[in-house]
């Protein structure tokens, strides 16, 4: 889901900013935000913690073993509206002059203590690794891009904010308002009753977001999309038959399907021949990229396809 975040804060930033600034202004101001809708899925970290406790065991011991022991820290003091809403110019503070960054320190090490006193030692841990990645974040921001301190907290807000809300749809709601006790929601939203189905709905969900982010590049690249996807992508639709061989995946259990899903996007990796110059291979990372998405919604409705009728 990482990614997904990342994607659909992107596209959405870049398209808002898209409507007051240059196309490669409003770019960088995308790139920025999804970079930081990234930063609260840091607390996934401590499940480390699990695989070291799991040790070298087979496959599903192993898996078992990360998500549980990612459960204990994730959603929270990270995925916190409060959270994010002070962390997000403090980030940015702490790329300025020695006041700013002064202030930042203070900031962020208040966060850091108030997860200490909520949620003991490991809720500090995770908090610091929040900290310093959202810091981290800020300083390459302001150094790879021209975007003023204030378009870096509105990006830095946009991306630490929509976080939480793309998380309502796979495992436990995020705890919103942390540190307060206030609940919003106290369990995931389904959007279709069959267990399988709606796991493929999310799927596709995370693919229409992924194709927002690229049709958002392209548009504002002023470029088209389909000269960038090949006509390989077509193998995807094999993935069908997989229907008939694994066994129906659900939230709980879904590993063997998104792995192998997934998979069929290396149809994307290879040489496309030159528009104008069909004895020429090219090879463009975009391309691979827009073709390996082609190739896992293909799958991805051919799968759905063969489960019905299956």
């Amino acid at each position: 889901m990482m990614v997904g975040h990342a994607l659909l804060a992107f596209a959405l930033a870049a398209l808002v900013a898209a409507r007051f600034w240059p196309a490669e202004r409003a770019l960088a101001f995308g790139a920025v935000a999804g970079a930081f809708a990234t930063v609260p899925d840091v607390d996934m970290v401590y499940a480390l913690v699990g695989l070291a406790q799991a040790g070298f065991g087979g496959v599903w011991q192993m898996t078992a073993a990360f998500w549980a022991s990612s459960h204990l820290v994730h959603r929270a003091v990270t995925h916190s509206l409060v959270v994010g809403a002070i962390a997000a110019p403090a980030f940015v503070w702490a790329t300025g002059d020695r006041r700013r960054k002064a202030l930042a320190a203070v900031v962020l090490a208040a966060l850091v203590w108030l997860s200490l006193a909520e949620s003991g030692v490991l809720g500090a841990g995770v908090m610091l690794v929040f900290v310093v990645a959202g810091a981290a974040v800020a300083r390459v921001a302001a150094a790879r891009t021209d975007l003023g301190p204030r378009a870096l907290v509105l990006a830095a807000a946009f991306g630490l904010l929509s976080h939480p809300f793309g998380d309502l749809f796979t495992g436990e709601p995020p705890q919103f308002l942390y540190p307060f006790d206030a609940v919003l929601l106290d369990s995931r939203l389904a959007l279709l009753g069959e267990p399988t189905l709606n796991l493929l709905a999310i799927f596709a969900l995370e693919l229409a977001t992924a194709w927002l982010a690229v049709v958002t590049y392209f548009r504002l690249r002023d470029q088209r999309l389909r000269e960038h996807v090949h006509g390989r992508a077509a193998l995807g639709a094999g993935y069908a038959l997989a229907a008939l061989v694994l066994p129906a995946p659900t939230l709980s259990v879904s590993y063997h399907f998104v792995f192998s899903v997934l998979a069929v996007s290396v149809v994307g990796v290879g040489p496309q021949l030159h528009p104008r110059r069909p004895f020429r291979p090219v090879r463009d990372p975009r391309a691979w990229a827009c073709t390996g998405l082609a190739a896992v919604t293909l799958a991805i409705l051919g799968y759905a396809g063969a489960y019905l009728v299956a």
